[in-house]
C-alpha cells in the first residue's frame, strides 16, 4: 500500500473510479485502480471485498470476484484477528515457562497475558468458529467469548483431572494452547469458505 494514502483514501478512488469508468468486470476494475494508485493486487482484492461487504459497491452477478486462496487470504487485513490470536497464544505460552513467579516486575506481564490467556482466547477462537460471519455485535461477541471461554477452562480442566499428566501448569497450558490454535484455525477456514461461498 502507498504510504501517503490511507485506507479511507484509498476506498474512496476506488468508489470514484466505479463511478467513472464503469469496468465492465473486476479484472478490469483490478487493472484501472492499478494504473492510478499503483498498489498490489493483493491489496486492491482486499480492499474490493472490504467495499462490497460493508455494500459500498456492488457487482453484478457476471462481475463477481475469483474466489481468494486460503494462502492469500490469511494475508489480507481480513485475518488480523488471527494473527493476533496467535501471537497472543504463543506468546503468553512462551512468558508462562520462561518467567519464574519470583521475577518481580515481568511476572506482572505473565499475570496479564495469563488472564487474556484463559479468560478470553478460548472463547473467543470459539465463538469466531461458530460465527464466522458478522451475526453478532461487538458487545455480544464480547459476552459469548467470556462465558465460552468460562466453559472451556473447565471441562479442559475436568479432562486433564482424568489423565495420567494431572491439572499442573504445563498441561493446562498446553492444552489451552492446542484448543485455542485449534478453534481459531477452524474459524479462519470457515470464514474463508463463507467470505469466498458469497463472492
Amino acid at each position: 500500500m502507498r504510504k501517503d494514502l490511507s485506507k479511507d483514501e484509498i476506498d474512496q478512488r476506488i468508489i470514484r473510479i466505479v463511478k467513472e469508468k464503469k469496468p465492465e468486470n473486476v479484472e478490469q476494475l483490478i487493472r484501472l485502480i492499478q494504473e492510478k494508485l499503483s498498489l498490489p493486487e493483493q491489496e486492491i482484492v482486499s480492499r474490493i471485498l472490504y467495499l462490497q461487504e460493508n455494500e459500498k459497491i456492488r457487482f453484478k452477478p457476471n462481475q463477481t470476484l475469483a474466489p481468494q486462496k486460503l494462502t492469500n487470504y490469511l494475508r489480507s487485513s481480513q485475518a488480523y484477528w488471527y494473527w493476533i490470536t496467535m501471537i497472543l497464544t504463543f506468546t503468553t505460552a512462551v512468558l508462562v515457562f520462561a518467567i519464574p513467579e519470583n521475577a518481580f516486575p515481568l511476572v506482572y506481564a505473565r499475570y496479564l497475558l495469563g488472564t487474556i490467556f484463559v479468560l478470553w482466547l478460548p472463547g473467543y477462537s470459539f465463538v469466531k468458529a461458530l460465527f464466522p460471519e458478522k451475526e453478532l455485535d461487538s458487545i455480544e461477541r464480547v459476552a459469548l467469548s467470556i462465558g465460552m471461554s468460562l466453559a472451556i477452562v473447565p471441562i479442559v480442566g475436568l479432562l486433564l483431572y482424568y489423565t495420567p499428566w494431572g491439572i499442573r501448569l504445563t498441561p493446562i497450558t498446553v492444552s489451552l494452547l492446542a484448543v485455542t490454535v485449534t478453534f481459531a484455525t477452524a474459524a479462519i477456514i470457515r470464514e474463508h469458505h463463507v467470505r469466498t461461498d458469497t463472492v
